[in-house]
């Protein structure tokens, strides 16, 4: 146990001056909730997610085929938003930060996930997550 915190803190101070990119404030309307009527009736969430490069090359190079595409990220978040079938909000960020790391290769990435309006006298409600490649999922197989 004692080894594996080691080796967590080890990887996060490798990560410490990771570079990155965000995308934030990206709203789209997804249906999203455990009651009935959230199923039925698409909401807007806010989504702000970071994700950390794989590599410094796009600094180097300049190079677009060197860097995660900005535009491929938020077309990608507009599909899954289209298309999940999740009805908590916690597994919609847990899957959509799988989608980060699996798809675009990211190190890492931080992903807030919001609700707006959802209650009323509440402007948002939601979670936000960190995960980092090579790392336990929660709901991933062991």
């Amino acid at each position: 146990m004692a080894r594996d915190c080691i080796v967590h803190r080890v990887k996060r101070f490798a990560h410490a001056t990771m570079n990155t990119i965000f995308i934030h404030d990206l709203r789209l309307d997804t249906k999203v909730g455990v009651y009935e009527w959230e199923r039925k009736l698409a909401q807007t969430v806010r989504i702000d997610v970071d994700i950390g490069l794989p590599s410094s090359r796009p600094f180097e190079t300049g190079e677009l085929a060197d860097a995660i595409d900005y535009a491929a990220v938020v077309a990608r978040i507009r599909a899954f938003g289209a298309s999940h079938d999740h009805a908590l909000l916690e597994r919609f960020a847990e899957a959509l930060a799988s989608v980060m790391l699996d798809e675009f290769g990211a190190q890492s990435v931080k992903l807030r996930v919001a609700k707006l309006g959802a209650l009323p006298g509440v402007r948002e409600i939601g979670v936000a997550i960190e995960r980092e490649a090579g790392m336990p999922r929660p709901g991933a197989p062991a």
